[in-house]
């Protein structure tokens, strides 16, 4: 049932909106719901948990629905010593991974009142002026992803709250630390093709000195350890063409000397070896099996289609700002490794001769 209130406009029954024009206020969210003012700055501040019951909070975020009410940012942030922004910073915007990372924060922040600035920390050189030096006092805190200690310093001082994604969890003493297994996704990555009878497996890892990449290396490995004949590892630059003309030179090899799977650090670099493959004349995944990492649209946008492992890049993201919002409150986040998966596809295959 539906009612209208003199002046108001149409609302759920019991709910009269205020007339147009006119901004409701957590008043009327409080007169809507049946409960005091106060209880209405609990719920919708998320901090109702253990002093309003569950069904009073939901009856809250109905009629604040309702009634289009949202908070006064302005007189909040005064209230709490807040701007309600966080910076996320990433190495790229191009990225799909990141795409997801900033969507999942970016989510998460707006469910509890705050905003996201996105920045490309490799848009930053040493004569650039100092882009965070007056955006600090605008910040409540940080989420970096992929981050030397350095870097991390640079943008965040010594004074704002850090939460640090795909990182060294040594790195940075009291910050949070959301991070993928992605020594989980190697050695899923080296049994699939073990399975598959390949003993001359190269890595083709990422020229990028970084934690995240340096713990693939090792624990790919460890992982093909003494089941391969002549482990290899060759890196090359985070582009296709550059994947593509440092497989080239392993790939010529003769039949008996090259690998019969090459393992990549990412969908790009696999990318760069298919086209490898192919100018070379070799057949995927008969003649050779390639893998990737990440799982971007790009790995089923080739052909064959990438076997890869898929990282949760979205719940990357939310668990940052979850964690953010912990060291806010002055609480202690846990280290959190989110579990990936291999995914299967036509770029890997039975070695050949078995």
């Amino acid at each position: 049932m539906r009612t209208q209130g003199p002046g108001g406009q149409e609302t759920a029954a019991g709910t009269r909106r205020p007339a147009p024009g006119t901004r409701p206020t957590s008043r009327d969210v409080a007169r809507a719901a049946q409960v005091s003012q106060a209880a209405v700055s609990l719920v919708l501040g998320d901090k109702w948990r253990g002093r309003v019951a569950e069904a009073t909070a939901e009856r809250v975020r109905a009629a604040a629905r309702d009634l289009g009410y949202r908070p006064n940012a302005a007189a909040r942030t005064l209230r709490l010593g807040r701007t309600r922004t966080a910076l996320l910073v990433v190495p790229v915007l191009s990225s799909d991974f990141f795409a997801g990372v900033h969507a999942g924060a970016a989510r998460v922040a707006a469910e509890h009142g705050f905003g996201v600035v996105l920045y490309p920390f490799d848009t930053v050189s040493e004569e650039a002026p100092d882009p965070f030096a007056s955006a600090r006092a605008a910040l409540d805190g940080v989420i970096a992803s992929s981050m030397t200690p350095d870097a991390v310093a640079a943008i965040r001082g010594d004074a704002l709250p850090l939460v640090m994604l795909d990182s060294d969890p040594a790195a940075e003493p009291g910050a949070a630390v959301v991070n993928v297994d992605v020594a989980d996704g190697l050695r899923q990555v080296a049994a699939h093709l073990l399975a598959l009878g390949h003993r001359r497996v190269l890595h083709l890892g990422a020229d990028v000195d970084s934690w995240t990449f340096r713990v693939r290396a090792r624990a790919l490995a460890e992982a093909l350890g003494s089941s391969v004949e002549r482990p290899g590892r060759v890196v090359a630059p985070l582009r296709v063409d550059a994947a593509r003309a440092t497989a080239e030179g392993v790939l010529a090899r003769p039949a008996d000397r090259r690998p019969t799977a090459v393992v990549c650090d990412s969908d790009l670099l696999a990318a760069g070896v298919l086209k490898a493959a192919r100018s070379l004349g070799l057949r995927v995944p008969e003649d050779l099996s390639v893998t990737g990492f990440d799982d971007l649209s790009l790995a089923t946008a080739v052909d064959p289609e990438l076997t890869t492992v898929r990282l949760p890049a979205e719940e990357v993201g939310a668990q940052g700002m979850r964690a953010l919002l912990a060291l806010l409150d002055g609480e202690r986040f846990p280290p959190v490794n989110l579990p990936v998966a291999l995914v299967p596809r036509g770029s890997t295959g039975t070695a050949p001769g078995v």
